[in-house]
């Protein structure tokens, strides 16, 4: 609407002619870019605000964004449990390491016992079946594809760190 104004603008100064033609044109250019600077200004702050101004390519990219994924270290720890429960080299090489860091650190934050220099404490408190998997100089398995722990057997274990 105001490009059709400053266009009938410069048809009225060009007919009167009080400046020349060059200056007009260049006056009028000068005028319709400023209105089209202005109305895209106005069209981008109109799309900011409004969800569904987006082009259907942001909006996938913005939904994409915002989904939140499963951690990485929950996605390791399901890993090592369900490979721990099929073998038992997994379970000695890689289950085995974490629930004992776990064990570790309750033990020494709660009771200021330690797995290896206080392992009467540390024995008492996990109880026997806990103590026997957990214990830092527990052999490796004779047969590394023999079963592991079933997932019961494994939250036990787990129940029993968390309860010291």
């Amino acid at each position: 609407m105001s490009v059709v104004f400053v266009t009938g603008l410069l048809l009225v100064m060009l007919g009167i002619g009080p400046l020349p033609a060059e200056r007009l044109v260049a006056i009028y250019v000068l005028l319709v870019a400023a209105i089209v600077l202005s109305s895209l200004t106005r069209m981008a702050q109109a799309a900011d605000k409004d969800p569904l101004a987006y082009s259907q390519f942001e909006a996938k990219l913005r939904e994409r964004g915002e989904r939140p994924g499963r951690p990485p270290e929950l996605i390791r720890t399901e890993r090592e449990l369900t490979l721990g429960s099929a073998s038992a080299g997994q379970l000695h090489q890689r289950l085995l390491p974490l629930l004992r860091d776990a064990a570790a650190a309750r033990l020494l934050s709660k009771h200021d016992a330690d797995l290896s220099r206080r392992s009467d404490a540390a024995r008492r408190l996990l109880g026997d079946r806990a103590w026997e998997l957990l214990r830092p100089d527990r052999p490796a398995p004779a047969d590394r594809n023999a079963p592991g722990l079933s997932l019961s057997e494994i939250g036990d274990v787990v129940t029993r760190i968390e309860a010291l």
